[in-house]
């Protein structure tokens, strides 16, 4: 059985003093901090890259779970495993050859994951997923912060946990205390929330409610 990993969303903490957030993540409870990568060309938003992992590191010996949402993903599996991530994650949709990358990830000592977006067929993980340490089902379309859940994604969750019943399972996208029931229930064990943490009046609240939603599915499966 897996168990709750629940991984704030850093787009929604204040940047300005980034080192600080991803600590008051930990102590409230965190597994991961989620550090959304976009290169404005893969999505049409810009927001941070390898060079602020590097200088982030030696603030926090959090679990770094680097989502790239950027085009050529290949290009910077050196720099993100230079700069310190702990898990370097992917667009499908992105590369050409994600089986090589995925080789590479390990190579470089850092965990694999892929991501797809809400309109990709869950199929085309499959092939992959015996090498993978995680898959991120997006439930929102990637870019942007504080969108609506898509809800109709999580068949592609339930498929894969069917499948594949020891891997971690990521969702991204409008995360909150109303619709993680339904994220868990699918199968889901790894959860990225931004807006519903960072702006929540007890932050530590919602994380333990997350994570005891999901253990609590996971142990009914």
């Amino acid at each position: 059985m897996v168990v709750a990993k629940i991984a704030p969303s850093l787009l929604s903490s204040d940047f300005a003093c980034l080192a600080q957030e991803c600590e008051r993540m930990l102590a409230l409870g965190a597994d991961y901090l989620h550090m959304d990568v976009m290169d404005g060309h893969f999505v049409p938003n810009l927001t941070l890259g390898a060079p602020i992992i590097k200088c982030l590191r030696p603030h926090t010996k959090g679990f770094l779970d680097c989502h790239l949402m950027v085009s050529r993903p290949e290009q910077w599996v050196d720099d993100f495993a230079s700069a310190g991530a702990d898990l370097f994650c992917f667009h499908i949709e992105a590369t050409e050859d994600a089986a090589a990358l995925i080789d590479r990830i390990h190579a470089r000592g850092m965990k694999a994951g892929m991501a797809v977006k809400p309109k990709t067929p869950i199929d085309v993980v499959y092939p992959f997923a015996s090498k993978l340490d995680q898959v991120l089902v997006m439930t929102v379309e990637p870019g942007f912060g504080g969108q609506a859940f898509m809800p109709e994604c999580m068949q592609k969750v339930s498929d894969l946990r069917s499948r594949f019943p020891e891997l971690d399972i990521q969702v991204d996208g409008g995360l909150d205390p109303d619709n993680i029931g339904v994220a868990a229930k699918a199968g889901a064990n790894v959860i990225v929330a931004g807006s519903s943490i960072f702006k929540a009046k007890s932050p530590g609240e919602v994380i333990s409610l997350f994570r005891k939603t999901v253990d609590e599915a996971q142990a009914a499966m």
